[in-house]
Formats: C-alpha cells, structure tokens, sequence
C-alpha cells in the first residue's frame, strides 16, 4: 500500500494539468476539455497566473517554456527572459553611485519577455485564437478573483511605498487607500482594458490565426504597450532601494528589437532518463550539474527522509550552485567552451570526487575545460545595505512564513514567489513554463497598462568581464527553470516548482525521490524537503550565505542530529515549508494507451492538479 498522500495522484487519458493555483490549472484543463491542445492550455492558464497570482508575476514579467511536441517528436526551449536595455551598462550605474543594480524601481527592468513567448509557443503550436486563448485572463481581471492571502500580504507590506511614492500602484492595489481583504473578489479592470485592446488591435489588421497573433506580438513591442513604457520609463521618477529617486531605462527601441529565441534544450542522462533544461541564460544547467555528479552517489542505499540522501544532494548543489556563480550567463565574459564542458562526464566525476563525509563549508568553483574562474566582488552586499533602503523588501519575493492574521500589523513581512504550471494532452503534447517577474511590488504599475515591469536586472553584476555582467541588449541569467524528462527515450515528464535559488533544488531532489526511489508523484512532492544556502543570493542585495541547510521538520529528529554531526548549519523550518512541486507524466500501458497523471504541492493550499 502507497503511504498516505495530502492529495491523489490524478491519472486519466484525455488530459491533465497542474499549476501553483488551482484557477490556472482549472483553466487549462478548461481548454483541453474544448478541444484546444496543451498548448493552448499552457498559455491560457499562463495568462491566467498574472491576473490570480500578481504578487508572484505578471503581465510585464519573464516566462522560460520548455514543450514535447508530439507532431515534430522533439524538444524545444522557448526564451522569454527580456534583455537588458540599451542604456543599461554598468558605467551607467556606477555613475549613478552603485555598486549594485537596485533590487526594486524602474532601474532594474528587462524587457518584458513573457508576451512575446507565450504568443510566439501559441502562433507555432497552438490552434486557438488570441482572444479565445486570453479570454479567462480577462474575465478574471474584469469581473474580478478571490485574491489569495499571500497577495494580500505581500500588498501590506508595501502599502506605505504606494502611498508614499508608487500613486499609480495605490490606485491599483488599494481601493478606497485600504489593504484589500483576503478571499474578497478583486478586480484589475485597467489589465482588462489593456488585453482587450491588443485583441482589438491585432484583430483589425485581419489576416490568419497566426497573422494576428504576429499583429499582437508587434501591438505589444511596437505598438501602444511600448510607447506607454517608455513615456513612463523616460519621464517618472520613483524611489527603489536605493532610498533615492529615478528615472528609467527601459525604452520603446528595447521592446521593438527584441524577440524569443527559440532553441533545443540542454540534456543530461541520469539512467532510464534523459532530463531536458534551459540553456547557461537560466539556472537550468545546476540541476543538469547536480544529476551528473550523483550517478556516483549511490543514492538507492539511501532512503528520501534520511541524512545520506539529504547530504549527498547538498554537496552536489553546493558545487553546482559554486559553478553558477563563475560560469553561467550571456555576457561577454561567458566561455561556451568553459559551459559545454560543465556538462562532461568527466568533469562531473572530477566534482563528485570533492565530495565527502562533511559538509563543505568552501564556496568552490571548478576549472572546466582548464579555465580558471573569476568571481564577482561579493563584499558588495554588505557594502549596499549601509546606505540603502529596505523596508519595501529586498529583491525576489522569495517565500517564507506567514505570520498569523493578526500579526501583520506587528511584521510587515512581504513574502511570495513565483509560479508554475505543467499541462499533457491525449495526443502527448507536454509543456513546462515557470513565469515570474512583474511582481505587484517589483515597480510601479503604468497607469494606462495596469501592471508593472520586472526587476530581473537585478541578477547582474556590475563587475567587469564576468559571465553575468550587466550588458546592454544581454539577458541575465535567470533562476527560472521548467524541466522536461524522457524516459527510456520517450517523452515522459513535465516538472517544476517556484523558488528563486532554490527550484533547481527542490525539483532535482523531487526528480531523484520519483526516478530512484520510485516515489509517485504525490507521493514525491508531499515528502519532506529542503534547501541549501551556500552562494551570494541571486537578488539584492546578492548576500552570501555558507553551509546553511534547512530542513522541513517533517525529516526525523536522528536525521537532522545526523547533518549537523555532519557539519551542516542546520535550520529547521515548519512542517510544510519547503518546496512548491507540480508535475505531470504520460507513458503507454500495456495495452498501448496513453496514461496520464498529475500532482500538485499542498503547502501554501493553492497548488492544484487536474485531469481525467
């Protein structure tokens, strides 16, 4: 008998979806059960996530989408990570008096890249229409959503900063100059307004299907979305965390020069699997780092809930974070000799062999291919944090604990994430998408938009030469990371979770509970969990952090003294704490027919997995 899971494992054959909200995965199924294929799905649930979850991404946001099409039998990498802009060098901040690019305000944004890639997967696999395909998003933002607590929250912690500087995020988000009550219907009307025009827009040049979906792309990057970012960028002045005023720098001639690109995914074979990721311009690559090196690790001998499975991952994260740090990235520091050979055998045996007994207290990028790595100047966070303003939050909103209701007004803690979501169609089509970015409390909403902008440029450094340097016209590297898995050479999972630093750590200990330990995927998901912080954080004020563990403290009491006898610093968070898990496989029965199955994360109680 399976043990006791908070949820089923959903298993059917028509379709199954899961997200990290229960209206975009009833979305998406939505369209499934009306004939639109899974992605139609993806896309419309991905418009919906910006409407119910807006404290956790946006319409001015990133999305990276990783998809099976069944029709070309292969995998695709679909980059929706905006680029730096033109005016956004490092010179151009320092003489502005940084050490830093500021976690929040108009300075840190990228272009908006989560349009351009939901449409261009749309235009080229989809079968729906732009205005079918935005139609819940739009209904949900006209007539209104229950806003979950965590927005609430997140809406709390910030109120001040909107009254005080960010009017046009008051008139958004407190109606009435009140903080909106949780589970009470919402409304964001101007959003609404905004997508009904691009359909409009769009529709009136007239053409096919893909023509008018090519008009919206254009309506967005060249059109009125873009003159309205950059009459804002150009001319408003805001406070971010810096404690100082700025203008912005994204412009119109950013938006108009920038598409997705679209390429084959990175790969790496962990036994019967084959685990699909975005390129070195993501955080993708560390869960291909840490698979490759824990083929040597032995971890069927070592159950999921106990300290030899936990500490074989944390080592094997901590190297790969370590490389990361040195090595990923676009700019033109980036070696792609130094990158392609991250990936080799081996070199990941080399990494493995570093491992031991103790947990490494060293942060200890490798040499690939012989090079020797150059790392930024990490005393820069304590340096920023002397003169900068921090009471709005730092950076990601990354998830943490909530205080009771009635402690808001005691802790202004503004906590949240990101989103995901996986969707499978009867006939095999399979995405994974993790967008993020546009938070509620990133930057100002454009009044005449509704929705801010993303903060992304934040994850550069302003150090020369370095693979992560903010660049004009580069991305930087994103920690957003979807997987895809073959097994046995055929298409079999879509996975990923939320989490900043921490996805390719919760979703290669969920792959590895699943893949060696033949957990189902509830089953794999519910499982107590954890992290490790062994890095500079990838959002500002970019603060290192060595050797810290924390753990669920589901995990046995004599596992947890067993990491610290270990050397871990170990940290014990609350029950379900760790980890925002969805998934979603398909593989042929006996008798030749498609099954499908999906699971969801139970923490936070609006993760939700759909299917029949």
């Amino acid at each position: 008998m399976n043990q006791f899971t908070t949820r089923p494992e959903i298993t059917g054959t028509f379709g199954v979806a899961a997200s990290t909200h229960w209206l975009a995965s009833q979305t998406a199924m939505g369209v499934l059960e009306r004939g639109g294929n899974a992605f139609d799905a993806a896309v419309a649930g991905g418009f919906v996530l910006q409407v119910v979850e807006p404290h956790l991404n946006g319409p001015g946001g990133e999305v990276p989408i990783l998809l099976w099409s069944e029709r070309e039998r292969r995998m695709l990498s679909i980059c929706g990570q905006g680029s730096a802009p033109a005016l956004a060098s490092a010179e151009h901040f320092r003489s502005l008096g940084l050490e830093q690019v500021p976690g929040i305000g108009l300075l840190p944004a990228t272009v908006p890249g989560a349009f351009g890639a939901w449409l261009t997967m749309l235009r080229d696999h989809g079968t729906w229409s732009l205005a079918d395909v935005l139609a819940p998003a739009i209904g949900y933002a006209r007539d209104g959503f229950p806003l979950i607590t965590r927005a609430v929250q997140a809406i709390y912690a910030v109120q001040e900063l909107f009254r005080a500087h960010w009017s046009s995020s008051s008139e958004v988000w407190l109606l009435n100059n009140e903080v909106p009550k949780p589970g009470a219907l919402f409304r964001l009307p101007q959003l609404a307004k905004t997508y009904e025009r691009v359909i409009e827009t769009a529709e009136a040049e007239g053409g096919s299907r893909t023509e008018t979906i090519d008009a919206a792309i254009r309506c967005w990057y060249q059109g009125f979305v873009a003159k309205e970012i950059d009459s804002f960028y150009r001319h408003e002045k805001v406070r971010d965390s810096t404690g100082e005023d700025h203008t912005g720098l994204l412009r119109y001639e950013d938006m108009a020069h920038w598409k997705p690109t679209v390429e084959a995914p990175l790969t790496i074979d962990f036994g019967r699997y084959t685990i699909a990721k975005c390129g070195f311009w993501s955080q993708g690559p560390v869960f291909l780092q840490q698979i490759g090196m824990l083929r040597h690790a032995q971890l069927e001998q070592h159950p999921p809930h106990t300290a030899g499975f936990v500490h074989r991952i944390a080592e094997a994260a901590k190297l790969a974070m370590a490389d990361r740090l040195a090595w990923y990235g676009t700019a033109p520091g980036a070696s792609t000799q130094a990158q392609a050979a991250l990936l080799s055998d081996d070199y990941l045996s080399q990494r493995w062999a570093l491992t031991g007994q103790n947990a490494s207290k060293l942060l200890q990028p490798g040499t690939p291919a012989g090079m020797q790595a150059r790392l930024p100047d990490l005393d820069v966070a304590q340096r920023t944090l002397l003169t900068a303003d921090t009471r709005f939050g730092i950076g990601e909103p990354t998830f943490a604990s909530l205080p009771p209701v009635d402690q808001w007004l005691e802790r202004e803690i503004f906590v949240g994430d990101t989103c995901h979501i996986d969707v499978i169609d009867k006939d095999g089509n399979m995405v994974s998408a993790t967008p993020s970015g546009g938070w509620l409390s990133s930057s100002p909403a454009i009044p005449a938009l509704g929705f801010s902008i993303n903060t992304r440029l934040q994850m550069t450094w302003l150090d020369a030469g370095l693979p992560g340097t903010v660049t004009p016209g580069v991305p930087p590297c994103t920690t957003l990371s979807p997987s895809l898995a073959l097994r046995d050479g055929q298409p079999y999972m879509a996975f990923g979770t939320p989490g900043g630093d921490q996805q390719d750590q919760w979703s290669a200990a969920f792959f590895l509970r699943h893949a060696v330990h033949g957990m189902n995927l509830q089953e794999a998901i519910d499982a107590p969990a954890w992290h490790i912080d062994h890095f500079p954080a990838s959002f500002w004020p970019r603060k290192t952090t060595l050797n810290q563990l924390t753990l669920e403290s589901r995990f046995p009491a004599s596992e947890i003294d067993a990491l610290r006898a270990a050397g871990h610093t170990v940290k014990v968070g609350d029950p379900w704490s760790e980890s925002r898990m969805s998934a979603c496989t398909r593989e042929m029965d006996s008798q030749g027919r498609l099954v499908l199955r999906a699971a969801a994360n139970p923490r936070g109680m609006q993760g939700y997995a759909v299917g029949r």
